[in-house]
């Protein structure tokens, strides 16, 4: 059933100097107690285009995004993108150190993105939509 799964190309992802200094940072800490996650957010940092902050396009995921995605079941789902701190589930905030939410830093709107969950399985996710929040501290 289904097409075998292949190994697709990862989207091309920009980021800010400043998510980028602070994600590094993250994923170094990170590195003794989930080693698997860190490998896997250092590799989108090394991968993506860093640009200087007020040169990010309002149409990229960056760090407090509010977004609106698509998964596997095609059910969008709006989160916002914190660090792991402010993480909250029941008020939509996902950490950036979880496997879906480094595969959002950096995507564009139309973007798609296979990520694996800590259970193995892989997802597929499309961002549909980013809501700038003027009123957000940053």
């Amino acid at each position: 059933m289904g097409e075998p799964m292949q190994k697709k190309r990862k989207p091309s992802i920009t980021i800010s100097q400043t998510d980028h200094d602070r994600l590094l940072g993250l994923a170094t800490a990170m590195e003794d107690r989930d080693p698997a996650l860190a490998d896997i957010m250092i590799g989108e940092l090394e991968r993506a285009r860093v640009v200087k902050d007020a040169a990010l396009p309002e149409t990229v995921v960056r760090m407090g995004s509010t977004l609106t995605y698509t998964a596997d079941d095609g059910e969008p789902l709006t989160v916002t993108l914190v660090y792991p701190g402010e993480a909250d589930i029941a008020e939509g905030k996902i950490s950036v150190a979880t496997p879906v939410g480094t595969a959002l830093i950096g995507l564009s709107v139309g973007q798609t993105i296979d990520w694996t969950a800590r259970d193995g399985r892989v997802h597929r996710l499309t961002v549909t939509d980013i809501r700038r929040d003027e009123a957000s501290h940053g």
